[in-house]
């Protein structure tokens, strides 16, 4: 089935809805994941320990996404997307039951890898089909429902998250996946048939290899500094210098590559810059809150599991509501404009979290991250859509892989930078007291006040309308 078959309509009850459900359903497992674990954090480490160790779960599961994301790619117009997203359904299924089966904060981590690995190839690929099978006019309509999968797990994941842990159990928090990866992989192999063109490419596995080590080093570098070592030890200075070294030869491997997993022309245009910039900087943002508001509020304020997902919820549901009024409003004042207000809404949803404390309310906390959410939702449609404008058909999607990259990247280091802040102040305890825990995650906000400043200024250095190639989106 491609665009090319008949065209009947783009709704569930159309001949391509099946379709569409199951591609819904096999992002919905991307979606959800990347939230429902934050409100769990401190039931898991109760039971397993590691305390310190936990931000690995984020940071792990997203540099193994982020890093596979354009191989998956080049193997799709190689062998097709349905066997690549068929593999990444199964290996993302495998991965959740391992970590409903994990006996150790090691293995959970182990196993969060391979689940990032299997979700390297559903985000793409549900993407990639949709491009296939519905014409450029029905894609708008597409992407509209796969959006709507995304800003409804967003709300549903930690509250999923918060049921499961406080009430049932933390591990079907991953095995819940089972039966959702399975009803979507038997949909697609029903209901997709392939016949689009396949071509032969060369896989920069050395980059990705390198990208991977180089990045993982400074992580580990920055989680387990002043903890497993001392920031200044032979070690740390190892993985900081040993890491930023292995990140400048795969910069010089990407330049020689014939097809680079990131291709160093994206760096020579100001207007991809500026937005995957924006890009890495949302990713840090939003991560560093999910992952750390739920924790105060369990740990500081006392609250369970199922009230701690509601208040980041709040985060996660300004982020749809102001993304879906995006569009109207860079089409009336521009991308810039629309850019530099969002990120100042969200500078000033992060500067009320600087006012929380220890005797703050739960409504408090909500408002603030609501504001920030509203603010990202403002951001990061118009700064991925005033890139893509630039671009000409055969560039755009490496433009857009590359904004992606960007966010899971920065999703990945912002919780390692924010994990290591906490980390610093917390010490080596698997319970923290809240007394502890409350100037910890402060400086967590302060961390997301500092990102959400600087995004201001990478607004202001987007370029004028009259800069681009197309002044309006297609």
């Amino acid at each position: 089935m491609t665009a090319t078959d008949v065209r009947a309509g783009v709704g569930f009850r159309s001949e391509r809805g099946p379709l569409l459900i199951s591609l819904m359903m096999a992002t919905s497992l991307v979606a959800l994941d990347s939230t429902i674990i934050a409100t769990a954090v401190l039931t898991i480490t109760d039971q397993l320990g590691g305390f310190s160790q936990f931000p690995w779960l984020f940071s792990i599961y997203l540099l193994a996404q982020a890093v596979t994301v354009p191989i998956y790619g080049k193997l799709a117009d190689m062998v097709g997307r349905k066997p690549i997203m068929l593999f990444g359904i199964a290996v993302f299924a495998l991965g959740s039951l391992l970590c409903g089966l994990a006996t150790s904060m090691i293995a959970l981590i182990i196993f969060r890898a391979v689940q990032g690995i299997g979700a390297g190839a559903v985000a793409p690929m549900s993407m990639t089909i949709a491009g296939d099978v519905y014409s450029v006019a029905e894609r708008a309509k597409v992407q509209g429902y796969l959006a709507s999968v995304w800003a409804a797990s967003s709300v549903l994941g930690p509250l999923l998250g918060g049921v499961f842990a406080e009430y049932v159990s933390w591990r079907w928090i991953f095995l819940i996946n089972l039966p959702l990866a399975a009803l979507a992989a038997w949909m697609l192999m029903r209901k997709f048939t392939e016949s689009a063109p396949r071509r032969s490419h060369r896989i920069d596995y050395l980059g990705a290899g390198l990208l991977t080590v180089g990045a993982g080093g400074l992580m580990l570098a920055l989680l387990e500094g002043g903890q497993a070592w001392a920031w200044n030890s032979a070690q740390s200075l190892a993985l900081f210098i040993g890491g930023t070294l292995v990140l400048i030869g795969f910069g010089f491997v990407e330049r020689r590559a014939a097809n680079p997993i990131l291709p160093m022309w994206v760096f020579t245009r100001r207007v991809v810059v500026v937005s995957s910039s924006i890009s890495l900087l949302i990713g840090a943002v939003i991560l560093g809150l999910t992952s750390y508001v739920p924790t105060f509020a369990q740990g500081v304020l006392g609250t369970g599991a199922l009230m701690a997902g509601l208040t980041v919820g709040a985060l996660t549901m300004g982020w749809p509501l102001a993304a879906s009024q995006a569009g109207k409003v860079y089409l009336r004042i521009g991308f810039r404009r629309t850019a530099v207000i969002g990120s100042s809404l969200g500078t000033a949803g992060a500067l009320t979290l600087l006012l929380v404390t220890a005797e703050s309310g739960l409504l408090q906390i909500a408002v603030g991250c609501f504001i920030v959410g509203a603010g990202m939702g403002l951001v990061a449609t118009p700064t991925l859509i005033a890139a893509q404008t630039t671009a000409d058909w055969s560039e755009r999607g490496v433009v857009t892989a590359t904004n992606m990259f960007c966010r899971s990247l920065g999703s990945a280091l912002g919780v390692a930078v924010f994990g290591a802040l906490v980390n610093s102040r917390v010490g080596a305890t698997d319970h923290p007291a809240p007394e502890i825990l409350a100037p910890a995650i402060h400086m967590v906000f302060i961390g997301v006040a500092v990102m959400a400043a600087v995004m201001v200024a990478a607004s202001t250095m987007m370029p004028r309308p009259r800069q681009a190639k197309d002044q309006q989106p297609d």
